[in-house]
């Protein structure tokens, strides 16, 4: 194997690889690393209010506050957590020059993710729409709040794991 114009050794060309192999690996870790805490704090409250917040929108009449005003916290939240995304993601690309990226995370656990809290999110609502009882949505909140800390301790230990 040459190297601009130097030949290498078996051994040094196979350092080389194994050298190339290991800034790949640090490279995908350093991409799944956490969110920033700022961005992780601010996910976590985006996904407990998202339950209740869908539960005024979708409730049979007024609950707590006019249908109007639940819409506009709706879109509020949603329009505030998607600059702060944007916000953060620039900031760690900028930090580490990596993006994050969810798509080094093991399969096992982000497709039960993204389908999981769609559905805890949908059936909550039904069952506060059906049932009138804000149990339900107070349930989901406490449950995707719950799994956000989960996914971002496995993302610490994830990253701490990866040489």
């Amino acid at each position: 194997m040459e190297t601009h114009g130097v030949r290498l050794t078996p051994g040094q060309a196979h350092a080389a690889l194994a050298d190339t192999e290991h800034i790949r690996a640090s490279a995908a870790a350093l991409s799944a690393t956490p969110w920033p805490n700022w961005f992780f704090i601010t996910l976590t409250l985006y996904i407990a209010a998202l339950p209740i917040t869908y539960g005024g929108v979708m409730a049979d009449s007024d609950w707590l506050l006019p249908r109007p005003a639940w819409m506009a916290i709706m879109l509020t939240s949603t329009a505030v957590y998607l600059a702060l995304f944007a916000v953060a993601a620039k900031a760690w690309r900028d930090r580490t020059g990596v993006a994050l990226r969810l798509d080094v995370l093991p399969k096992r656990a982000t497709v039960p993710l993204a389908v999981g809290l769609p559905v805890l999110l949908v059936a909550a609502v039904l069952a506060f729409r059906v049932t009138g009882r804000p149990v339900w949505l107070i349930a989901a909140s406490l449950i995707g709040a719950a799994v956000s800390v989960g996914f971002h301790l496995a993302f610490v230990r994830l990253h701490r794991k990866t040489p």
